[in-house]
């Protein structure tokens, strides 16, 4: 029990209570920053139950190595992000990244050497996931792979640097829209998505790049100083609360146009049981940050990440919830 509390706790706050004993587990659930796996997991999900909603035959096989590859993959990703800013000079004991969650290497939880066999190895054991589909589906599912990990690796990695020039924001929209709902659509479907699936991607991507735009806004000024040029450093932290504010809302009017259309069938209108947390986030976005982090708040001095995230983890959930609904009793307008 002891341990699946020091699960629960690092799942839920990215930290481990100094009180608690680390275990392998906890170490590399932080290492990994598992916390935020929840946005792949809904990702992969859309994409299998999409396909399953429209073809005969889904391959459920094909939908379960997706869901483990794009999880392993993230994994990757959050660790090759540590990697690149550590070796680049931008994760330091004083940077962001080291305030609100222990970084792997700076936290003393691996070494520089550790955490980049790590990378390798959750690599590798991706590239075997994929060469299975590929022999089991066909060549695109390579593309929607490489593309993905051509955003992850040069996220931060020298010499495209996104995050550094304002496409941070734009990476993220394609790969948990477009990539990560897409290709996993195709392994299930054993087709390229047709283009009512294609639209069927724009809310849940919005609202997972909302969490990347509440994260940059609470590191706005460290990362100006460090001539990190994310978008809120290029358009202000005012105008990103705005547009943070647009693509939580046009979240439900995607859905709701979706809908109406028979895109999707009317279940999906269960994303509204989120509209009270929504409103909720909306008035933080729209209050100044607290000068101190509230009781027991674990993650500070991130503020409006976790209201962006706070609002994903429910409204992604119900949106999962409303396609399986779909499935067990599909009715469309």
């Amino acid at each position: 029990m002891e341990l699946l509390r020091n699960w629960k706790e690092v799942l839920d706050t990215v930290n481990l209570s100094p009180d608690r004993k680390m275990d392998v587990v906890s170490r590399w659930l932080i290492i990994t920053r598992a916390a935020v796996l929840t946005m792949t997991a809904t990702s992969g999900l859309i994409g299998g139950l999409l396909a399953v909603a429209i073809v005969d035959r889904p391959n459920w096989v094909n939908f379960a190595l997706a869901l483990v590859g794009l999880l392993i993959a993230h994994g990757a990703n959050n660790m090759t992000n540590d990697y690149f800013d550590l070796e680049g000079g931008v994760d330091t004991d004083e940077y962001t990244r080291a305030l609100y969650a222990p970084h792997p290497v700076l936290g003393g939880l691996v070494s520089k050497a550790g955490l980049r066999n790590a990378i390798l190895l959750f690599n590798l054991a991706d590239l075997a996931i994929l060469v299975v589909l590929w022999l089991r589906t066909g060549w695109p599912v390579v593309i929607f792979a490489l593309l993905g990990l051509f955003i992850s690796v040069f996220y931060v990695a020298p010499p495209i640097k996104l995050k550094h020039h304002g496409l941070g924001e734009p990476a993220v929209f394609i790969v948990w829209g477009p990539l990560m709902i897409g290709g996993t659509y195709y392994v299930t479907a054993g087709v390229l998505p047709p283009a009512g699936v294609w639209w069927a991607m724009v809310p849940y991507a919005l609202v997972v790049t909302t969490v990347l735009f509440g994260k940059h806004i609470d590191k706005l000024e460290v990362d100006k100083a460090k001539g990190i040029h994310t978008l809120p450093v290029l358009i202000g932290a005012t105008a990103s609360k705005w547009a943070n504010v647009i693509m939580m809302t046009g979240y439900y009017v995607v859905i709701a146009a979706l809908v109406l259309t028979g895109t999707l069938g009317v279940w999906v209108v269960l994303v509204v049981l989120a509209l009270p947390r929504l409103v909720r986030v909306l008035k933080i976005y729209r209050d100044p940050k607290p000068s101190q982090p509230p009781p027991d708040y674990p993650v500070w001095p991130l503020w409006y990440v976790s209201a962006a995230f706070y609002h994903n983890k429910l409204a992604g959930g119900l949106f999962v919830l409303g396609l399986i609904v779909n499935l067990i009793l599909p009715i469309h307008l």
